[in-house]
């Protein structure tokens, strides 16, 4: 039963999903005010892979923190579908990042004492997910690790534990996945396998990724390459 898997039709495929404009973060510190971000302008469609490449490694957590509801920018508006983030209380930001937001690290965050399944199942406990039990088999048969169910992460390789990581980020069938370094930890066929399996799961699924990675081969993958650099966008 794959009621939950709404392919994306060709007609929606422009639909933006995450839009950013004029964003902008700054700290204080002491007397000096510290530019983090510079006013940023971005848009995520539906179906849509982009990669964003930072060199310096400056601005890309502070921007996916925003993205995710998890700070406020300094100015500027982010909109996820219709949410508009810069607008809510950190409890409704909250809200809208465990029904909406799927996340994915360089580590894999997984816990070691529950099973393959269990870890994919955990977001049910933050968000509304009927069947979160079907869902997750489901899940991890679509990663190829519908065998490994009852697989504690330490009898998982790195590749695969990663793939726990991908269905855990997907049980939320969220609007857009937002990716950090996620193949950081992982050596060069596993990297490139996890990045396949994005495209598969944009291509089947309409799943929408923003990648943060270092990786220019991977990045060329993608549909759209944006370079940051000193908190803006090239």
């Amino acid at each position: 039963d794959e009621y939950f898997f709404m392919k994306v039709q060709s007609d929606t495929k422009a639909e933006s999903i995450l839009k950013v404009s004029s964003l902008t973060k700054s700290v204080q510190l002491e007397d000096k005010t510290l530019a983090l971000l510079q006013p940023i302008d971005l848009t995520v469609n539906s179906g849509e892979t982009i990669a964003i490449v930072d060199s310096s490694g400056s601005g890309k957590t502070t921007l996916l923190s925003i993205l995710a509801g998890l700070d406020l920018p300094t100015s500027g508006e982010v909109y996820l579908k219709n949410h508009g983030l810069h607008q809510l209380n950190e409890e409704q930001r909250s809200e809208v990042r465990a029904n909406h937001v799927g996340f994915i690290f360089q580590q894999f965050l997984l816990i070691n004492s529950l099973t393959a399944l269990e870890n994919v199942m955990l977001p049910a406990e933050l968000a509304n997910i009927e069947d979160a039990e079907q869902r997750g088999i489901e899940l991890l048969e679509k990663v190829g690790l519908g065998d490994r169910l009852e697989h504690f992460p330490s009898q998982l390789s790195g590749g695969e534990q990663q793939r726990v990581a991908l269905a855990r980020a997907l049980l939320n069938n969220p609007l857009i996945v937002l990716a950090d370094e996620p193949t950081g930890n992982l050596d060069t066929k596993n990297a490139l396998d996890i990045h396949n399996l994005f495209l598969k799961l944009r291509d089947e699924f309409g799943y929408s990724f923003l990648i943060v990675t270092h990786n220019p081969k991977l990045a060329e993958m993608s549909d759209q390459i944006i370079k940051m650099r000193d908190g803006s966008l090239e």
